[in-house]
């Protein structure tokens, strides 16, 4: 039987260690035998996970005789592993062992060395950390997951979900996966990725230097508006506030607009019924068209997906329109 082994470290997030034990422990075979083992293990007897303490039964010498490793994130983000759990991390890596992390569990493959040259994502709140404190590492901040064979990543929380079942679909099927899916009341595959859950260039974003033209950008960008605009608003030439913008938000001026806009587009399709021309034109944009294309770029998926993903429902016109074309 396939055994997948979860990796408790101090101070572990709760969420992230039940997750693959109830996803796996569900997991079941054509014939109804379970399609895995899985055992918690950490290198003391009891662990803190937030308000809770968690009792294991396993040591790491568990590590050694798992076909599959999860790491789960930690709260501390600058905490640092343990030799004894890196070095047992890079020994199953060496034996051809599967290895995962849920969130910021990324942070530990990464100190192993396990992510070196490759691509991997973690919480989109804790990617640009990813990336500055590992350049070896590709970050990609706008998937729910990302595999590389050996050696798999998923973004936040319950994204971690997300990779499981893929790990599981990978493992025995669609049909497995899909039980479990229905089992954990959670949809196989979700559209868009982490993308759409980022919050583009928030108000309280402070730049000393840029800080004006900031909240003049947020007040003004459902305006049409041009990079001399936004220039004669800093007081300074198009060239400069170019050179201060990529140095400060790692954006040009007309990036961070779009941004704005975006974020705004988010908040009426999460809070009003207007349709999707209604609020290309609110927030900025010169035409339908331009503000889906620019959406799907930044929030990786369509409005309409958005908004059924943030709401729940669709617009009254849309679901008028649905019901037409069915009939």
């Amino acid at each position: 039987m396939h055994t997948v082994v979860v990796l408790a470290l101090p101070d572990v997030i709760a969420f992230d260690l039940a997750t693959p034990v109830e996803v796996f422990g569900h997991a079941r075979l054509p014939d109804g035998r379970p399609a895995y083992r899985v055992v918690v293990c950490a290198e003391q007897p009891t662990v803190q996970a937030g308000p809770l303490r968690i009792s294991v039964d396993a040591g790491l010498e568990a590590l050694a005789r798992a076909d599959t490793i999860v790491v789960p994130g930690r709260n501390r983000l600058d905490a640092p592993a343990s030799p004894a759990v890196l070095d047992a991390l890079r020994s199953g890596a060496g034996r051809g062992t599967r290895i995962a992390s849920i969130c910021v569990g990324a942070f530990t493959l990464a100190e192993a060395g396990l992510l070196d040259g490759q691509r991997a994502t973690t919480h989109w709140r804790a990617a640009e950390m990813l990336a500055r404190s590992y350049p070896q590492v590709s970050v990609d901040a706008d998937v729910l997951y990302v595999d590389n064979g050996g050696v798999l990543t998923s973004a936040g929380a319950a994204a971690g979900l997300d990779l499981c079942l893929h790990m599981v679909r990978r493992d025995h099927g669609t049909a497995v996966a899909a039980h479990v899916s229905r089992v954990s009341v959670a949809p196989l595959h979700r559209s868009g990725g982490q993308a759409q859950f980022i919050v583009r260039n928030p108000p309280s974003y402070q730049v000393a230097s840029l800080e004006d033209v900031l909240a003049w950008i947020e007040e003004n960008a459902h305006r049409e508006l041009t990079l001399a605009d936004l220039a004669a608003a800093a007081h300074t030439s198009g060239r400069t506030l170019n050179r201060r913008f990529h140095a400060e938000t790692g954006q040009s001026p007309m990036e961070w607009l779009t941004g704005v806009r975006i974020r705004h587009a988010q908040e009426l399709l999460e809070t009003t019924d207007h349709g999707v021309e209604r609020i290309a034109q609110q927030v900025g944009f010169a035409s339908p068209s331009s503000f889906r294309t620019h959406f799907r770029r930044l929030a990786g998926t369509s409005p309409k997906e958005y908004r059924a993903t943030f709401t729940g429902r669709v617009r009254p016109e849309a679901e008028a329109e649905q019901a037409g074309l069915r009939a």
